[in-house]
């Protein structure tokens, strides 16, 4: 545990916040407002943003993640914006993970088999 980092490891937030579904929103929105660009040769942009605030006195905050998008189109542009909020533990260093870092094993005993009359 000493060796591991203490630094957030973005791949894996991505795919942890809102159950992955964030991801595939930031990639939906970088292809159309690309494609959008392309086609009009105008200016568009993407914007990802993180409101962090901390959940009671734990080691935990609510991070609020939204996906803004301007797509550029033949007469104007096209805006949408999306927002979601996924709960975080906070590690050592500011580290943040989807479960906590001493998260302890579940010890689950097998049950004997009992028949039901």
């Amino acid at each position: 545990m000493a060796n591991e980092p203490t630094t957030t490891d973005i791949t894996a937030l991505f795919d942890d916040l809102d159950a992955g579904v964030f991801r595939d929103k930031v990639g939906h929105a970088l292809s159309e407002v690309a494609a959008g660009i392309v086609a009009t040769g105008k200016q568009g942009k993407v914007t990802v943003t993180f409101d962090m605030k901390q959940i009671d006195d734990a080691r935990q905050v609510s991070c609020t993640h939204k996906v803004s998008k301007i797509e550029p189109t033949k007469k104007g542009k096209r805006t949408e914006e999306n927002t979601t909020s996924t709960p975080l533990h906070v590690g050592r260093g500011g580290k943040l993970t989807l479960f906590p870092e001493n998260q302890g094993k579940f010890e689950f005993t097998e049950q004997p088999d009992t028949q039901r009359a």
